[in-house]
Formats: structure tokens, C-alpha cells, sequence
């Protein structure tokens, strides 16, 4: 039975949807697995909410495309949606031989990573970070630690001195700013690392990502080189911050993992994974194009027209058939990562790094709890990401962190 929308897509961008995008997506499956939303002012989408129709989705590439160009100029140029949808040369927007072309170079340098090497890199950040308010016996555990332990570790996997990394932070932040002179000066920042980065590398190889993407066997450009590194901060940057964050707010407000802090009572990755089954930090994406008219779950989409993949409804979908909730930890078919051809190739890095930062944070400061009552946490939303604007936290002070196992300062081969 084909369902007809609503003549008014949903509105998932807005201080109400951001407040509460469960009630965006209820409304979303009263149209049926896939609905109409506006993801920006005047840009609407179909929107897969029903999870067994994003598996579906996800996993059939001869009726779906990725390559946004056809629609592009249905987007404002100066959207904030435009650079998550904008075509670049990179594996987001490929199909087919090219999409694995460039997705096995992602996938092969960090399959060259040693997990322990990232997850002491992890640690020595951490304890950086640690040390700047450890004394202070409170802190923003979004601005002080989950927005800027990503970049850091990130900036290293690329081979990049410390010192790049603050540069790197300034330079994004900027960029998702509203001031759009700040937004064009974050833009040249970023364009200054990465110029700064191919050129060092290209001199001298080390043990890192950009100098395996410059030496994979498939030859790429310094264009599709620079590309790769883009496609990794932008799919690894926010979300995993959103991760952190989230999971530790869910652990420092949720009864079942007060213990855990001190004997262990539920572990870390039992957070983790509830807070990528119920709180996606990558909310909405993996946008798609029919090649041809089709019927999707009861849905006419014609040619050409965008449809996106709710994460966070699909996960949470009470209308599929996804794991039960008492069955959901531990359980790794969330779509927080998506699925298929597309899904991270990074995903098991994204998830040591954040277990270890929780990790390292609560090991350093087990009476840590939260600032202000879990109510009153704020989350930021939009069409793409979810995650907290800020999370207040208090602690005894402590007066020194330090690395375990290594000198303070010591620098991994990483």
C-alpha cells in the first residue's frame, strides 16, 4: 500500500526538534517507513526511519547512488547543510569500483594501526587534558575534554607535531560557526594544515595515516590523498565527541553505572553501546539517490530525489524488528556506524578511542558526577549530529595525571 506524506514535511532542524527529536521522528512513522522532513529552510529529503528499510537501503547499490552532484543545486550555497552534502572526490560520494578503490585505502592504513599504540596515544591526551582542570575540581567534560581529545588524537594519526593539533581545533571550530567571515577564516586554517601536512609528508614518510594514504599501491593523488584525510575528520571528528560525551553523561546519571566508577558494577562499552543504540551521535546521513523511479517500502520516490538514513530513528524504531532492548548491549547491529558497502571503516578506532578516554577520565577522577541535574543537559541537533552543548561535572581535585607506563611527554610512534 503506497502511504502519501503530508503535505508539510517534518522539521528536524529548529530548537524544537533539537529538544526533542524523538517526537520529530514519531511523526516522521506516521507516514510510514520512509517520510518527508525538511533538513534545512526549504531543503526536504525522504527520511528513512524504519530500521529493516535502512538495511534494505543501505546495502542495495544497484538501485541506489551516492553522488550528489544532479541535486546540488537545489541547495542554497550558503546552507550549513552544504558542507555534509557538497560532492567532493572521496569515498562518501562514490559508487561502485571507485568507491572501493578509495575505501580499501581507508580501510588498509588503519588496519595498519596498532590498537595499543592508539589507545596509549589516547591515554597521553587524555592525561594533558586531565591535568589542565584537574585541579580546578570541575569541569565542562565537553569543551575541556570531548571536543578537543578527538583532534588531538587525530592530528597524531596523521603525524602531525602537538602544537597542530590546537591549530586544528581553531580551524573546525570556526568553521561550524554562524559568523561567516570566521567560517572563511576557519576554511583558510584548514586548508593551511592540510597543505602543511601533504607537503611534510610527502618530504618525509612516518609511521602514520597520511604517509600510508600517499604510499597505498592504488596511487592516489595529493588530491584524493588530502580528501582521505578530510573524509576522516569529518566522519570521525564530531561524532566521536558526540560519543564521549554522551556516554559518559549516561554514565553519570544512570544509577546502573555509578558503580562502575569504582568496582566496575556495569562496564564502559555496556555504555557505549547504549549510547549508540539511543542517543546516535551521527543522527541523519547517508544520503542516497534512486537511479530510476522506484517503490521503497511502500514509498513512490522518483529519480533523483535525495533520501537520507535516520540512524537515530531506525535504532530506535518500535515498528522494525531490531534487537530487543534487554538484548541491545553488547549487541553491534545499531546503525550508529551505518551498514554495508558504506558503513565506517574506522569504527573499531572510534570506540577504543572513546573507551579509552572515559576510561582515563574516570579512573583519574572516580567521584566524578554531574554538575547539574541530568534535566537540564542541553543537546544541539540539526539534521545531522546529536550531541551536548556542554557537560558540567564535579570532582575532587586532584593535582597531577600522568601517563601509565611511560614518561610524561614521551611521544608514541603512532
Amino acid at each position: 500500500m503506497t502511504r502519501t506524506p503530508p503535505a508539510t514535511p517534518v522539521r528536524i532542524h529548529g530548537p524544537e526538534h533539537d529538544a526533542d527529536p524523538a517526537r520529530s521522528y514519531d511523526l516522521l512513522r506516521l507516514q510510514g517507513p520512509v517520510g518527508l522532513a525538511e533538513i534545512s529552510p526549504g531543503v526536504v529529503v525522504h527520511l528513512v526511519t524504519d530500521y529493516r528499510a535502512a538495511i534494505d537501503l543501505l546495502h542495495d547499490t544497484a538501485t541506489w547512488t551516492k553522488d550528489t552532484r544532479s541535486w546540488m543545486d537545489l541547495v542554497p550555497p550558503d546552507s550549513p547543510l552544504m558542507p555534509h552534502v557538497q560532492w567532493r572526490p572521496s569515498l562518501f560520494f562514490a559508487d561502485g569500483e571507485q568507491h572501493a578503490h578509495l575505501r580499501s585505502v581507508i580501510t588498509d592504513s588503519f588496519g595498519l594501526l596498532d590498537p595499543h599504540d592508539v589507545r596509549d596515544l589516547t591515554f597521553r591526551y587524555a592525561d594533558t587534558l586531565i591535568q589542565r582542570f584537574g585541579a580546578d575540581g570541575e569541569a565542562d567534560l565537553v569543551a575541556q575534554y570531548a571536543q578537543q581529545l578527538p583532534l588531538m588524537v587525530f592530528n597524531a594519526l596523521f603525524g602531525m607535531p602537538d602544537e597542530y593539533a590546537q591549530r586544528l581545533l581553531e580551524a573546525l571550530s570556526a568553521m561550524v560557526g554562524s559568523d561567516p567571515e570566521q567560517m572563511a577564516l576557519g576554511a583558510q586554517s584548514l586548508n593551511e594544515y592540510l597543505g602543511t601536512l601533504y607537503a611534510t609528508k610527502a618530504q618525509q614518510r612516518g609511521h602514520d595515516l597520511t604517509s600510508w594514504f600517499i604510499d597505498h599501491p592504488n596511487g592516489l593523488s595529493p588530491e584524493d590523498v588530502l580528501q582521505q584525510v578530510i573524509i576522516v575528520l569529518g566522519a570521525g571528528n564530531e561524532p566521536l565527541t558526540n560519543l564521549i560525551a554522551s556516554t559518559l553523561a549516561r554514565m553519570l546519571s544512570d544509577d546502573r553505572y555509578f558503580g562502575s566508577l569504582t568496582s566496575g558494577s556495569l562496564p564502559i562499552q555496556h555504555a557505549i553501546d547504549e549510547a549508540l543504540w539511543n542517543d546516535s551521535p551521527l543522527a541523519n546521513y547517508s544520503l542516497h539517490f534512486p537511479r530510476y523511479d522506484v517503490q521503497f517500502h511502500g514509498s513512490f520516490i522518483p529519480a533523483g530525489a535525495p533520501v537520507m538514513v535516520s540512524y537515530a530513528a531506525a535504532n530506535t524504531c518500535p515498528h522494525s524488528n531490531p534487537p530487543k532492548e534487554d538484548h541491545r548491549s553488547g549487541n553491534k547491529a545499531h546503525l550508529a556506524f551505518a551498514a554495508g558497502p558504506h558503513a565506517c571503516p574506522a569504527r573499531s578506532t572510534a570506540v577504543l578511542v572513546a573507551t579509552a578516554a572515559i576510561e582515563r577520565l574516570t579512573s583519574y577522577l572516580p567521584d566524578i558526577r554531574l554538575a547539574v541535574p541530568a534535566s537540564r543537559l542541553v543537546y544541539h541537533g540539526g539534521p545531522i549530529y546529536r550531541g551536548l552543548k556542554a557537560l558540567p561535572a564535579a570532582f575532587t581535585p586532584i593535582q597531577e595525571a600522568r601517563p601509565r607506563g611511560r614518561a610524561a611527554g614521551e611521544r608514541l610512534p603512532v
